[in-house]
């Protein structure tokens, strides 16, 4: 998922794919170590995707607080 489609969610619905995506990121966690699971770029593409998530809600925030100021 791109910065740009997590962009034109809404708030509930980026936390609702945070939260599914951080339960799949420990599922995938538990397959790896025991060794079900041999291919690790999946693990690396949920952590990149949950960090634009984050970042796209800390955008928000600040926003949200810099509008609040004015």
């Amino acid at each position: 998922m791109k910065a740009v489609e997590i962009r034109e969610m809404s708030t509930e619905d980026i936390l609702k794919e945070l939260e599914g995506s951080r339960e799949e990121l420990m599922r995938i966690r538990f397959q790896i170590t025991t060794g079900e699971m041999a291919d690790t770029s999946r693990s690396n593409i949920l952590k990149k995707k949950i960090a634009r998530m984050i970042t796209i809600l800390k955008e928000r925030e600040t926003a949200e607080s810099l509008e609040g100021d004015a």
